[in-house]
């Protein structure tokens, strides 16, 4: 139990210091929640996205809107069932995503080099 405690601690510590290593001006951490249940699962409904990332599907309306604004999403008609939406997220979205995880993948290199190759390769596995 110690044991599961203090991985906890660190993954926390770590999630902490990724958020904090984003730009000022970068998505929030619900727009990239978003755009990344969309990269890496493809188009999808807005209840499905809430229901995966915990969310009531009303509380993402905004969200949703201001993706779609900023060119990062885009919303059809659902085939079966036309009053339902099946959001996409567009190559503007992607570069965008792409880019926060840039960031934030540099940061993390950058910490790793106290590591050891094995050290780093345990971390990965």
């Amino acid at each position: 139990m110690e044991s599961a405690a203090a991985v906890r601690r660190a993954v926390a510590q770590v999630g902490r210091r990724l958020r904090a290593e984003r730009p000022a001006g970068a998505l929030s951490e619900t727009k990239l929640s978003v755009l990344s249940h969309l990269y890496r699962l493809g188009p999808s409904t807005p209840g499905a996205i809430a229901a995966a990332e915990r969310h009531q599907p009303p509380s993402l309306s905004r969200t949703f809107a201001e993706l779609q604004a900023a060119g990062l999403i885009s919303r059809r008609p659902q085939e079966r069932d036309r009053r339902a939406a099946v959001l996409s997220i567009t190559p503007a979205g992607r570069e965008a995503l792409v880019r926060d995880m840039a960031d934030r993948d540099a940061w993390l290199a950058q910490a790793l080099d106290i590591f050891t190759e094995a050290e780093v390769e345990m971390l990965r596995i």
